[in-house]
């Protein structure tokens, strides 16, 4: 079915008038009359009918412009939505990361993003989650831009064929143990000294979870499994109430009169943020400006100060 036939029938519906809808319309009233005998052939009903030196709607007609308006409505919507998303100064992008980043780092990016004139209109939608939903969540073109973890497979699949993981920033580990606990006056404080106590650790699902048992592991502590969560506000709950000692990355905003936040000496390894998008695939005009201008914000301001958040 031709788009512009019903173009031209919702006109002739509109004037009820053959000469005039074919003036409206720019085309001849030859071009038009066999538009619509053969959109009517199509259809296998008529759709317009005589009336005087004019011409109506057949019920039949009535019924169909109703559909054919509202079609030609949602394509013209459809329409305005693909230019808005193709112009990169009010495109949308759908952003997911992980939980720790939602202290600083991506406000941080958000905020000066947007505080740039032409990036005012670009729009946002974010979402949160542990680096393996994200991930699969990114594959599954739910997110354009995701800030987490490596993850090493989705599934069986690994999941350096389908994404690329660029670096951006670094998260210190830190411990975290309640307020009256032993290793608040320990300075400096070790991971091994951690080792008589029980310990919140990050659930298996956790992007962060390799990297805290990588540590442990160096540091030839095995761990005392209190609980395992999935989230850091969850685990400084649970340090807070001395159900354990935790390691973690640091938080800028956890409460100092609630738990304590301690620096680890001789403890190099740190948590690696990456800026992961899908290895093929199309992205608009506006996800391809807020990715490039993460790289190179994170660049200046982290990266080449040797930085970490």
């Amino acid at each position: 079915m031709n788009l512009r036939h019903l173009v031209f029938f919702k006109e002739l519906a509109r004037t009820q008038h053959m000469a005039k809808a074919a003036e409206n319309l720019g085309i001849s009233q030859p071009s038009l009359s066999y538009a619509i005998k053969k959109l009517e052939h199509e259809l296998g009903v008529p759709l317009f009918e005589a009336d005087g030196r004019n011409i109506k709607l057949t019920s039949i007609g009535g019924v169909y412009l109703k559909y054919v308006t509202a079609t030609l409505n949602d394509l013209s919507q459809g329409n305005e939505l693909v230019k808005q998303l193709m112009d990169p100064d009010t495109g949308h992008v759908k952003l997911g990361f992980t939980y720790t980043l939602g202290q600083q780092l991506v406000p941080e990016l958000l905020s000066h993003f947007k505080n740039q004139t032409e990036n005012q209109a670009i729009t946002f939608e974010l979402g949160q989650g542990n680096s393996g939903v994200l991930l699969q969540a990114l594959a599954d073109e739910k997110y354009d831009i995701v800030l987490a973890s490596n993850v090493d497979k989705l599934g069986e699949q690994l999941t350096a064929h389908l994404f690329d993981f660029i670096p951006l920033v670094q998260q210190e580990i830190v411990a975290v143990v309640p307020n009256d606990h032993p290793m608040v006056q320990k300075n400096p404080l070790h991971v091994e000294d951690l080792a008589p106590y029980p310990m919140i650790l990050f659930s298996q699902n956790s992007g962060l979870r390799p990297l805290i048992d990588q540590i442990l592991s160096a540091a030839h502590v095995q761990p005392k499994v209190a609980y395992e969560v999935e989230e850091d506000h969850t685990m400084a709950g649970f340090v807070r109430y001395n159900m354990g000692v935790a390691l973690m990355p640091y938080l800028p905003l956890l409460n100092p009169e609630r738990v304590q936040i301690k620096h680890l000496a001789d403890q190099p390894l740190q948590h690696q943020i990456y800026l992961v998008v899908r290895r093929s695939g199309f992205i608009t005009p506006a996800v391809h400006r807020f990715q490039e201008f993460i790289r190179s914000y994170c660049w200046q301001h982290y990266t080449n100060q040797e930085r970490s958040i």
